[in-house]
């Protein structure tokens, strides 16, 4: 064998060895933030564990105590899908705008602790009872903290529950949308657009700290119409997350078939859209970010 192929083989030696070790890396990468066997990935099916950007949700999963009654609650899928991807069992998730309870419900259903900070008192009350009844098999913790995410005094309170957290989960009110309260600070009694990124930008900020490095905030948000002009809000969330010191890691773009304004109305609603020359929402967005370094 002549010198030059000694030394081309040793380099594909080297080479594939290379590749092994960095595909080790990758793969340890990837087990370290969550329980996925990446030996067995491929017994993972698809509508289980979801890795493609559109995802098409036909029912609401009403296992457990989820209930579809709250006005702009979230599909459980949403945050089950969060979990399983970017944590591990007994770690902490984070939901900034905790709504009737849906992030924490999920926290006890894959045992994960979670924290939700709610606004309204009333609401919120009622999100405990409810995650109180959904059985806690692993023994994890779920607490409610009543408060405006938007303000720093209630972050004191949060961090004397936990320190840090290893996911964030953010489902705010598409702006006015729905009116959740009349409370002046809710972010649906916003007056302007301005106002209401200017508070959401707030939370963004105040819970940067509280998320460890290289682990995700995941925003589930939506769009609007406002005098026949579409208001594209996911994006201009997104632009104000990424501001903040996120790094844009995907895109989801997710269907929305049990939307309750429009519930069993599909005809009023496309004779409007095909009047006013429009098109009616059947999608929201589920944006993932990852935060890369420590301020």
């Amino acid at each position: 064998m002549s010198i030059g192929r000694t030394k081309l083989n040793a380099h594909i030696i080297r080479t594939k060895h290379y590749k092994r070790k960095m595909h080790l890396v990758v793969d340890m990468k990837i087990e370290n933030i969550n329980d996925i066997d990446m030996k067995k990935w491929k017994k993972y099916k698809e509508e289980d564990i979801r890795t493609d950007s559109l995802w098409i949700i036909g029912k609401r999963d009403n296992s457990g105590v989820h209930s579809p009654d709250y006005w702009g609650n979230f599909i459980p899928q949403i945050p089950r899908q969060a979990m399983l991807r970017f944590t591990k069992k007994n770690e902490w998730v984070l939901d900034p705008f905790l709504g009737s309870g849906t992030t924490l419900i999920e926290c006890r259903q894959l045992g994960r602790n979670g924290v939700g900070v709610e606004i309204v008192p009333g609401i919120a009350e009622n999100a405990k009872k409810l995650i109180e009844k959904e059985k806690n098999r692993y023994g994890v913790r779920t607490e409610v903290v009543v408060g405006d995410s938007v303000s720093e005094k209630i972050w004191k309170e949060v961090d004397n529950i936990n320190k840090k957290f290893q996911l964030i989960i953010m489902h705010p009110p598409y702006w006015d949308i729905i009116k959740f309260s009349r409370k002046k600070n809710d972010l649906s009694n916003a007056k302007t657009l301005e106002d209401f990124l200017s508070r959401f930008s707030m939370v963004v900020k105040n819970t940067y700290p509280l998320l460890e490095n290289e682990r995700f905030l995941v925003l589930v948000i939506g769009d609007k119409y406002e005098k026949s002009e579409w208001i594209p809000l996911g994006f201009y969330c997104m632009e104000n997350v990424l501001k903040t010191g996120y790094k844009l890691k995907s895109v989801v773009v997710k269907n929305m078939t049990e939307n309750r304004g429009k519930r069993s109305r599909h005809s009023l609603w496309r004779y409007r859209a095909l009047k006013g020359n429009f098109y009616v929402f059947r999608h929201e967005y589920v944006i993932f970010f990852e935060k890369t370094d420590d301020r």
